[in-house]
């Protein structure tokens, strides 16, 4: 069991139980990486719409990653999650 904690809300979770954003050492592209396949910097999230919210109103997501995330990101993880 891997522990880890949300960006949005900053409880500690299983891993399992978070969605995992890394952005790729190879090229830098911005992932959502389900299966811990990928290696780069991440940052992980709770599955519900509130810690999204919070982690992108506070530029969470860009500081844990270093780098600029797009707007479009935020709309798919509320979609899909």
């Amino acid at each position: 069991m891997v522990i880890r904690k949300c960006a949005g809300c900053g409880q500690l979770k299983n891993r399992d139980e978070l969605i995992k954003i890394t952005r790729s050492n190879a090229d830098g592209t911005i992932i959502i990486n389900p299966d811990n396949k990928k290696f780069g910097r991440s940052v992980y999230l709770c599955y519900n719409n509130s810690c999204i919210e919070a982690a992108f109103k506070k530029n969470k997501i860009s500081k844990i990653l270093k780098t600029s995330v797009p707007q479009e990101l935020k709309g798919k993880l509320i979609n899909e999650f």
